[in-house]
C-alpha cells in the first residue's frame, strides 16, 4: 500500500517539481491548510486539534510543557514526542516560524519534524535562502530540498509527508531503508528520498520498524498547529 501511496506521485509529481522553480520565489498560500483526515478511523490520530497538547511527553518521560493558546502550540522546554509509535504514515501538519530579528543561519526560528524520532525534516526560516542539506525542508544531512518553498517568517506552512518505514528480514537486518516524500505549502520537495542513516540529534541511533514523531526544541518559540496521522501499513 505504501508503494502505491509514494509511487502515485508519479507524474504529476515530476510536473509540479519542473514548476517548482518558477514559483519557490512566492509559493502563495498552501493549498493544504487547514487539511483534515480524509476519514476518521482506527488508522487515523489527530495529534493536535488547538486545544490539548495531549499524548506528547519529553524525553524524560513527562508531560510536555509547550504553551497552547489560540488553537497552536508554542516550543517552550524540551523536545515532543508522541507517545504513540508508527511504521508507515502519512503525517499533516502546519508550522509557522517567528521572525527573528538579527538572528542568522541555524539560529534563525529552528526546529525539527523528526520522523520515527530518527529522521529530521528540518524547520527553520530559510525565506530566499539556496537549499542546502541544513536549510528548511532539508532532510538534515541526508538531502537538501529540491526547492526552496519556504513562506516569509510569521506565515503559517505546511508540511505533507509520506514515509515507508524501514524492512528487516526475519534476523533482523535491514533489507531496505525508510523513504520518504515530503510536500512543502503544496510544492514537492523530497521524492521518495531513501533515508540511509539517521540524522543529527535523532533520539535514537538504531533503525526500528516503528517510531514516534517528534518536534524539536532548539530554543526557539516555533508554532504548530493541525498536526494528524494517518497508518498506512
Amino acid at each position: 500500500m505504501i508503494n502505491a501511496s509514494i509511487n502515485s506521485l508519479g507524474s504529476a509529481t515530476l510536473a509540479i517539481v519542473a514548476m517548482a522553480a518558477a514559483l519557490a520565489s512566492d509559493p502563495g498560500p498552501s493549498p493544504t491548510f487547514g487539511a483534515t483526515p480524509p476519514t476518521l478511523d482506527d488508522r487515523t490520530e489527530v495529534l493536535f486539534d488547538g486545544s490539548r497538547f495531549a499524548g506528547w511527553h519529553q524525553p524524560n518521560g513527562t508531560p510536555s510543557p509547550w504553551l497552547v493558546r489560540d488553537g497552536v502550540v508554542t516550543v517552550t522546554r524540551g523536545h515532543a514526542i508522541t507517545d504513540g509509535e508508527y511504521g508507515d504514515f502519512q503525517l499533516h501538519l502546519e508550522f509557522l516560524c517567528p521572525e527573528m530579528p538579527g538572528r542568522r543561519g541555524q539560529g534563525r526560528a529552528n526546529s525539527g519534524v523528526y520522523l520515527h524520532g530518527r529522521y529530521e525534516v528540518q524547520v527553520l526560516d530559510s525565506h530566499g535562502d539556496p537549499p542546502a542539506m541544513n536549510t528548511c525542508g532539508a532532510i538534515y544531512s541526508i538531502a537538501p530540498a529540491l526547492v526552496n518553498a519556504t513562506r516569509p517568517p510569521g506565515d503559517f506552512q505546511t508540511y505533507d509527508i509520506v514515509f515507508r518505514a524501514p524492512r528487516f528480514d526475519d534476523d533482523g537486518t535491514v533489507t531496505e531503508f525508510a523513504r520518504v516524500s515530503v510536500v512543502h505549502n503544496g510544492i514537492v520537495i523530497h521524492n521518495n528520498q531513501e533515508l540511509p542513516h539517521t540524522t543529527t540529534a535523532a533520539l535514537f541511533d538504531t533503525i526500528t520498524p516503528t517510531g514516534p514523531i517528534m518536534l524539536q526544541d532548539h530554543g526557539n518559540p516555533v508554532q504548530y498547529r493541525n498536526i494528524w496521522i494517518r497508518r498506512l501499513d
